[in-house]
């Protein structure tokens, strides 16, 4: 019997080339048997926006170092000015920055270096947990409509 494969759009945000890299590495493009994970990347504020607005991003990926916007600002920003913003995760260099990443309303926080086991298992997570909520709301018709800033 074969599985059903779970098609998941990742969207990865780092002025840092190399970490964005390590992001898409440490996820994989398949990370369970079930989940396939389509990436698209930007460094770039305005760019993200514009890809969260256009697309069917399932997740967000941000660099809390990035620069000059950083992914703990960008967290809280897309929270405030999205209203069916997609799950972000944040990426964050110091564990005593964990406050941080609660302050910008992550659904989760991951710690560089990242660890790969631990990150497609929290990836991996919560692209189901979003797939289950967007089913239930589908079935209940209380799905929201669109994207577009408030």
């Amino acid at each position: 019997m074969r599985s059903v494969k779970n098609n998941y759009a990742v969207l990865l945000y780092s002025h840092n080339d190399s970490v964005i890299a390590q992001m898409r590495t440490a996820i994989g493009e398949s990370p369970t048997e079930d989940v396939v994970i389509e990436y698209v990347s930007t460094g770039d504020y305005d760019e993200a926006v514009h890809l969260i607005d256009t697309y069917e991003i399932d997740l967000v990926l941000l660099d809390g170092e990035s620069q000059p916007a950083g992914g703990l600002g960008i967290a809280r920003q897309l929270r405030d000015e999205i209203d069916d913003v997609p799950t972000i995760a944040v990426v964050l260099a110091r564990p005593a920055d964990r406050w941080l990443g609660a302050w910008s309303r992550a659904d989760a926080t991951l710690m560089h270096p990242l660890d790969p086991i631990r990150t497609a298992e929290t990836v991996v997570d919560l692209l189901r947990q979003r797939r289950a909520v967007q089913t239930a709301e589908s079935s209940h018709g209380t799905g929201a409509t669109g994207r577009g800033a408030a």
